[in-house]
């Protein structure tokens, strides 16, 4: 299955509530007639290495249900079976779950064409923070070969908050885009809201 994605979040310092921040590309989508095609989720919850004290992000997404993502920041992504969790808990010793850390995104999936989108709210605990918008083109697998089309495709419903082309490009070239790529950016895009919202992470039990 092809999965070639790109998200941005929208800047909007002004959302105080769910309604709000899910509005805009959600209407534009559906003025284009895009069929709606259930929920997904993507989260992650941060997990604190007690030895090197790095961070370690144990991540879930509703499109591969069966797979569980552990990445480390600027490190190699681990892709393992869902019950990953169970491990990570026997194994307390070496790591301490951050849970007031957890941070994840819930949304709608559309079908556009050739296009799949993914326009979901992300949250920490019961705040809403801001926008995720993941843009599949499903009849490609090489990152780098359908970027100008998505940006295209991204414009007519994102306008100037277009993103640029994401870092994990940049190491693909022309290799086969993964799933595990997809986590990679919603990682990038969580450490950002998190950043932006100064959670101290040493201050976290």
């Amino acid at each position: 299955m092809a999965d070639e994605s790109a998200y941005e979040r929208y800047e909007d310092p002004g959302v105080k509530a769910r309604r709000r921040t899910e509005g805009k590309p959600e209407a534009s989508l559906k003025q284009s007639q895009a069929e709606d095609c259930g929920f997904y989720s993507p989260g992650a919850l941060a997990v604190v290495s007690g030895q090197t004290g790095k961070l370690m992000y144990v991540m879930h997404n509703s499109e591969y249900p069966l797979s569980c993502f552990a990445l480390f920041e600027n490190g190699p992504c681990l892709v393992a079976d869902a019950n990953f969790d169970t491990l990570m808990v026997k194994l307390k010793g070496f790591f301490q779950n951050a849970k007031a850390n957890k941070i994840e995104s819930r949304g709608t999936r559309y079908q556009y064409c050739d296009f799949l989108v993914k326009v979901g709210t992300v949250t920490m605990g019961p705040s809403a923070r801001g926008i995720s918008v993941e843009v599949e083109y499903c009849p490609c697998v090489i990152a780098n070969d359908c970027w100008n089309l998505l940006m295209e495709f991204m414009q007519s419903f994102m306008g100037n908050h277009t993103p640029g082309i994401p870092s994990v490009f940049g190491t693909k070239h022309d290799s086969v885009y993964s799933p595990a790529d997809t986590m990679v950016q919603y990682m990038e895009l969580f450490n950002k809201i998190r950043k932006q919202q100064q959670v101290p992470v040493a201050g976290i039990r």
